[in-house]
């Protein structure tokens, strides 16, 4: 059994099930984040098929190339933005423009630590994007404006598009891919520099989405102990404003381990709303891959093809978990039930 083939094959299988699942939900419902969520998943789908494929018949330059395209710099983008679209209409734009301005600077200095070749001015490029993006994405947000989420749309959609030109004129040298010796899994030593500095920008703004949006969800429906208060709505001064900004994430961080008590039994009393479990294991799927790609850019290889495996499985299982999002599980395109559940009662401190 060659590991390299088994577990990207099952998260490619699963993607694709998954998405099939979350493109029936749009049919029916037609939410902008689950369209987004649906083409991140596809994406997944395909980098995971080809890792599958050269398991079986071994590395091409097209494989390669889609892999690279399709993996490394599209699917963290992706999901995240889905995220980005369902809570475009709170507060978390806020923290949004934070992780835009972290992944513009930590783009910056990638490559001021390793000097990729054929980098250019694109580490400067970034950088300036991504500040224009963060105070833009701040200032919508700052005036309740849920359009701040078309701004990061406009970001993946345009990087997205840029990095299909530049995927299609860069110059790979022989052999065309390039494998961790110890474990062949791929690495993307090949690719000129203004290409690779995308996945940092791509995945740093796309996993902050999905794990701290996930677990901003979990605090925004479990029953809260609210030991640090704070305001971001509302109108207030600047001073203010920016005091409580700057108090939120501490507030949240200790409002959130002081809510676990009272959440955990809630969940037990069977009063706990299943976003919150859900979200925690979305939250946790995200966190997985993230971590096990982030090492990959390191040379630990290891973990690559594990790491997606497991991040996929725990935010399909988060998905299901949530009678909010699933009140029936059908035969996806079809008026097919297999499982209608009943709504439970709203819990304590959420929303009914």
């Amino acid at each position: 059994m060659n590991i390299n083939v088994v577990l990207p094959s099952l998260s490619a299988i699963l993607c694709f099930v998954f998405a099939a699942t979350v493109a029936d939900q749009w049919l029916r419902r037609r939410q902008p984040y689950q369209l987004v969520w649906t083409i991140g998943l596809i994406w997944f789908g395909v980098a995971a098929g080809s890792e599958a494929i050269a398991g079986i018949a071994g590395w091409n330059e097209l494989l390669y190339r889609t892999w690279y395209l399709f993996g490394a710099v599209w699917v963290a983008g992706w999901l995240g933005l889905g995220t980005v679209y369902l809570l475009a209409r709170t507060r978390f734009g806020y923290a949004f423009a934070v992780s835009l301005v972290l992944a513009g600077l930590f783009t910056f200095l990638t490559e001021q630590r390793y000097h990729y070749p054929a980098s250019g001015a694109a580490p400067l490029l970034y950088f300036a994007i991504a500040l224009v993006a963060g105070a833009a994405v701040a200032l919508l947000t700052a005036r309740g404006d849920a359009r701040w989420a078309h701004i990061a749309g406009a970001l993946i959609v345009g990087g997205s598009a840029a990095s299909v030109v530049m995927m299609a004129t860069a110059a790979l040298p022989a052999p065309g891919y390039a494998l961790d010796p110890r474990t062949g899994i791929p690495v993307g030593d090949l690719f000129p520099g203004y290409l690779r500095l995308l996945t940092p920008f791509f995945n740093i703004t796309g996993a902050f989405a999905l794990v701290v949006g996930a677990l901003y969800s979990a605090y925004v429906f479990m029953p809260k102990r609210r030991v640090i208060r704070y305001a971001l709505g509302g109108r207030q001064g600047a001073g203010r404003l920016i005091a409580n900004l700057l108090l939120a994430p501490v507030a949240i961080v200790v409002n959130f381990a002081a809510s676990l008590p009272g959440a955990t039994g809630a969940l037990f009393r069977g009063r706990l709303t299943s976003r919150v479990p859900a979200t925690i294991l979305i939250a946790l799927g995200g966190l997985v891959p993230s971590i096990t790609s982030g090492l990959n850019r390191f040379g630990i290889t290891w973990a690559f093809f594990l790491g997606e495996f497991v991040g996929v499985l725990l935010i399909f299982i988060g998905f299901l978990v949530s009678i909010e999002v699933f009140s029936d599980i059908r035969l996806p395109f079809t008026h097919v039930v297999l499982v209608r559940r009943k709504q439970p009662d709203p819990p304590d401190g959420a929303p009914a």
